[in-house]
């Protein structure tokens, strides 16, 4: 039965197009988000008061549902703050560095290296945990600094973050959006990570070899002001903190093993979702306080909100973008019902449903034009160089076009994410990648132009596997 489309869907249409168009010029669009939730608002409730109220419950609607994903984020760095400025990440990564021989060995080290950190890390704490480490010793084997750029990128801001299968950021948002299960989202982008991990890294590594032995190879070396290491090193002012060496070693081997026990436990008492995400967040707490009271001992109390207040400034900042952008998605489900009343006209399912149901009875829709506009969007949305403010678009997309389609919601919600997280996460956005530049002391824009070709080729690849997923 065709739903009856109302001014409320085809406004919240329209503003989906408008903010496309600003990522697309790569403006910011936060401010078109807050003008689509007023003018949403003033359509629901036709009333001044009600419209402006619902610009402030939409963004407390939107935090209460990301709030999972900004403490975890926030608690992951600055657990790792502790473990970078006691050295214990050196020692984490020390054995890893010893089996890296060749450039090969180097790269590929690096990078599932990076892959794995990323996971428990996410990439931008990953990158300080180990790029001061293995870059001296990617750099003496032969492996240019802009290669070990590279694999960082590509592994950590790409395979791990794309699929985020520990922390689960990026699934909670586009599950949110798409109105499904996390773990429908995650199980779905496990063939679509493989496939684009494994294209765009053998392309990315075959295109590097070709250029050095045909001596077309530039490394992009550049001195940035922002601080050599700056990502690795404490910050300005503060101490290193010495612990002797027999304690560092134990808690390099104790730290991995309380993780490996979090992925042994999420197995065995099948933990999942927000599950899993608060057993990863209560062990990174615990680490974080003792051994924030080992390092700092009388200071340690102090100290341990100090890291603490560190983390939540990181998540607050990486998600203040998000939470507008994410408050107006969250409308084109249930969102607009609890916030505004019920609105919608009779046999509504909401917005982003009604749209696709009117749209599979005007346009020939089919699993290969879905797969197509979902790479597309989940691209569009990256240009902004966070890979996650516009997730939860790539999200309502997908359900859009599944409604129409009939099948695939999962498989193209996952599409969507793994294109916005590898376009904007920091592989292709120059703006993205200035925490691995600036660690390897490379040219921001010649790492996105090395990373350019690699990507877009994993992107083409992937899109055709999902249209046979789907």
């Amino acid at each position: 039965m065709e739903v009856q489309l109302t001014s409320l869907h085809w406004v919240y249409l329209a503003f989906i197009v408008f903010i496309m168009g600003f990522l697309i010029k790569r403006r910011d669009t936060t401010l078109i988000c807050v003008v689509g939730i007023f003018s949403l608002g003033l359509l629901a409730t036709e009333t001044l008061s009600g419209s402006i109220s619902g610009v402030f419950n939409s963004f407390i609607y939107a935090t209460k549902e990301l709030m999972s994903t900004i403490f975890i984020i926030s608690i992951i760095v600055a657990m790792s703050r502790i473990l970078i400025i006691t050295g214990i990440n050196e020692m984490m990564i020390a054995p890893f560095a010893r089996l890296i021989r060749t450039p090969a060995m180097a790269f590929w080290g690096i990078g599932f290296i990076m892959m794995l950190t990323s996971l428990f890390f996410w990439p931008s704490p990953g990158v300080a945990l180990i790029g001061a480490v293995l870059l001296p010793v990617a750099v003496r084997v032969g492996l240019p600094a802009l290669g070990a750029a590279m694999a960082m990128n590509l592994f950590g801001h790409g395979i791990a973050l794309s699929g985020d299968y520990i922390i689960q950021g990026a699934p909670k948002l586009t599950a949110d959006a798409a109105g499904l299960p996390v773990t429908a989202v995650m199980q779905a982008s496990i063939p679509l990570v493989i496939i684009m991990g494994l294209v765009t890294t053998i392309a990315a590594f075959w295109m590097m070899r070709r250029d050095m032995t045909k001596g077309t190879w530039r490394d992009g070396l550049i001195k940035l002001e922002t601080g050599k290491n700056q990502a690795a090193a404490p910050s300005s002012g503060e101490v290193t903190v010495a612990l002797p060496r027999p304690l560092k070693r134990w808690l390099a081997v104790i730290i991995p093993l309380l993780f490996a026990a979090d992925v042994a436990a999420m197995f065995m008492l099948d933990l999942q979702g927000g599950d899993a995400t608060a057993l990863i967040g209560g062990t990174a707490v615990i680490i974080l306080i003792a051994v924030t009271l080992i390092a700092h001992r009388h200071r340690g109390l102090e100290q341990t909100t100090a890291y603490m207040i560190e983390g939540f400034q990181f998540g607050f900042r990486v998600f203040g973008p998000v939470i507008p952008i994410a408050a107006f998605f969250y409308l084109g489900d249930a969102a607009i019902t609890e916030l505004f009343g019920n609105t919608l006209p009779d046999g509504s399912h909401g917005i982003v449903n009604d749209l696709g149901v009117a749209l599979a009875h005007h346009v020939p829709l089919n699993e290969t034009v879905g797969a197509i506009t979902l790479t597309i969007t989940g691209a569009i949305t990256g240009l902004d160089g966070s890979g996650f403010s516009g997730i939860s678009l790539a999200g309502s997309v997908a359900k859009l076009f599944a409604a129409a389609i009939g099948t695939g919601a999962d498989t193209l919600t996952a599409l969507g994410q793994v294109a916005a997280i590898w376009v904007g996460g920091g592989t292709l956005i120059p703006w993205a990648l200035i925490p691995a530049a600036a660690i390897c002391g490379v040219d921001p824009f010649e790492l996105a132009r090395r990373n350019l070709k690699p990507v877009l080729i994993g992107l083409i690849v992937t899109t055709i596997a999902a249209i046979f997923l789907i």
